[in-house]
C-alpha cells in the first residue's frame, strides 16, 4: 500500500473537509496516511493506526510583516516524505498548497528523491482568490508542474481552462459522502424544541461571505413564512453575520429565525430539517447541499458552477438564477405545502446522493493515484 501525504487547511471549508475525508477513507483501506498542516484537521477527531499528523510550525520574525507560510509548509513536506518514505503527495486548494508542494519536490530531486504530486482544485482557489493578478502566475505554473490535476466538478475544469492557459489533463473526480455519518437520523425530541408546532424547518450552512448570499435564504424565508408556518437554522459563522442577523431582526418575527453558529455535528440538523437552501453566487460543487441530500433534505439552490451536477431541477430540488428570491420562494413552497410531495422529493434526494458515495468516489481516487505513481 502506497504511503501518501496530504497537504490541506485545516478548518471548516470544503477542502479540508474532503481531503480529510479522504485521507480517513483511504487509511480505512490499509494506505499510510500522512496529514501536513499547520493544525490538527477539525474532522480528524479520532485515533487511527493508519494516520499521522505533522503540524507546520513557523515563527513570525520581526524582519516579516507575515508569517512565510509556504516556505514553511514546504520544508515540512520535504522533511515528511524523507523521514515517511512517501509515495504520493496530494495537495487540496491550489494556493498556495501546488507551489509549496512544487518548491519541495525540487529540494528532494537535489537528494535524488522523486516525489509526484497531484493537486486538487476546489473551487475559489481557482474561480476568486487564483484570478487575483497576483496569484495568476503562480497558480498556473503550479497547476502545469503539478504530475497530476483534478477538479470536483466539469463546472470548475471548465472554468480552470477558461481562466488560465493551461494544458495539463484535469480529471474530473466529485466530492463525495461518508453515509455513515450522512444519514437521516431519528432526531425527533430534538425537533420538538425548534418546531412546537410541527412547523417545517428550514437550514442553511455557510462560512457566510458574501459569496454565499446569505441575505438571499433570509429573505426567501420571510416569503415563505407568509404562507407556511416554517422555522429557519443559519448554521455557521463569518464576516457577514452580523449584517444577516440584523436584517433578520428587521424584517422577521424573532422567534422564527435562529442561529446556531459553527456546528461539527451538522448532519443532526440537517435531520430534523425538510428543505435546505443554498443562494450562493458560485459553488464549484456545493457539498453542503450534497450533504443534506444524503440526510434526505430536498435542495433550493441556484444553477451556478457545479450545482447542476447534483441538484437536479424537479427532481431533487429546484434550480433558479442567482438572486432570484421570488422563484426561490416559489419552489420552497410547492416542496413543503404537500406532505407527499415533500416525501417524493426527499427520496429523490437520498437515491441522488448516493451516487456520491464514498464507497464510488474512492476507487476513482485510488486508480488516479497509481496512474500518476507510475507515470513515467
Amino acid at each position: 500500500m502506497m504511503k501518501i501525504g496530504i497537504v490541506c487547511y485545516p478548518t471548516y471549508g470544503g477542502s479540508g473537509v474532503i481531503a480529510t475525508e479522504l485521507g480517513k477513507g483511504l487509511a480505512d483501506k490499509g494506505y499510510e496516511i500522512h496529514f501536513i498542516t499547520y493544525k490538527q484537521p477539525f474532522r480528524l477527531d479520532a485515533f487511527h493506526e493508519n494516520i499521522f499528523f505533522h503540524e507546520v510550525n513557523f515563527t513570525n520574525y520581526p524582519l516579516f510583516d507575515y508569517p512565510p507560510y509556504e516556505t514553511a509548509l514546504a520544508g515540512k513536506i520535504v522533511d515528511i516524505a524523507l523521514y515517511a518514505k512517501l509515495d504520493l503527495l496530494h495537495v487540496h486548494y491550489a494556493i498556495p498548497h501546488a507551489s509549496a508542494a512544487y518548491i519541495a519536490q525540487q529540494i528532494l530531486k537535489t537528494k535524488n528523491y522523486h516525489l509526484p504530486f497531484i493537486t486538487t482544485l476546489h473551487g475559489t482557489d481557482i474561480t476568486l482568490v487564483g484570478r487575483d493578478e497576483t496569484f495568476i502566475p503562480v497558480v498556473t505554473f503550479s497547476m502545469e508542474q503539478s504530475d497530476g490535476l483534478t477538479s470536483v466538478s466539469e463546472s470548475l475544469k471548465k472554468d480552470t481552462y477558461k481562466n488560465f492557459n493551461i494544458k495539463n489533463e484535469i480529471e474530473v473526480i466529485p466530492n463525495f459522502i461518508d453515509f455513515s455519518r450522512f444519514k437521516k437520523l431519528n432526531k425527533d425530541h430534538f425537533r420538538t424544541v425548534i418546531a412546537r408546532n410541527n412547523e417545517k424547518i428550514i437550514m442553511h450552512t455557510s462560512n457566510f461571505r458574501k459569496v454565499k448570499r446569505v441575505e438571499d435564504v433570509v429573505n426567501m424565508f420571510c416569503k415563505v413564512r407568509e404562507k407556511i408556518e416554517a422555522k429557519l437554522l443559519l448554521v455557521g459563522d463569518g464576516p457577514e453575520r452580523q449584517n444577516i442577523e440584523k436584517l433578520s431582526r428587521q424584517i422577521c418575527k424573532p422567534d422564527d429565525v435562529h442561529f446556531l453558529g459553527k456546528q461539527e455535528a451538522v448532519e443532526e440538523l440537517l435531520a430534523i430539517s425538510d428543505l435546505f437552501v443554498l443562494p450562493s453566487e458560485t459553488e464549484s460543487f456545493g457539498l453542503a447541499a450534497l450533504e443534506a441530500m444524503a440526510c434526505e433534505v430536498p435542495v433550493i439552490s441556484t444553477n451556478s458552477g457545479g450545482l447542476p451536477e447534483i441538484n437536479i431541477q424537479g427532481v431533487t430540488g429546484y434550480l433558479s438564477n442567482v438572486g432570484d428570491v421570488e422563484d426561490m420562494a416559489v419552489n420552497a413552497i410547492k416542496i413543503l405545502s404537500d406532505e407527499n410531495v415533500l416525501l417524493k422529493f426527499k427520496k429523490n434526494a437520498l437515491a441522488q446522493a448516493q451516487k456520491f458515495s464514498l464507497e464510488k468516489i474512492l476507487p476513482q481516487y485510488e486508480n488516479y493515484y497509481e496512474k500518476i505513481v507510475n507515470k513515467k
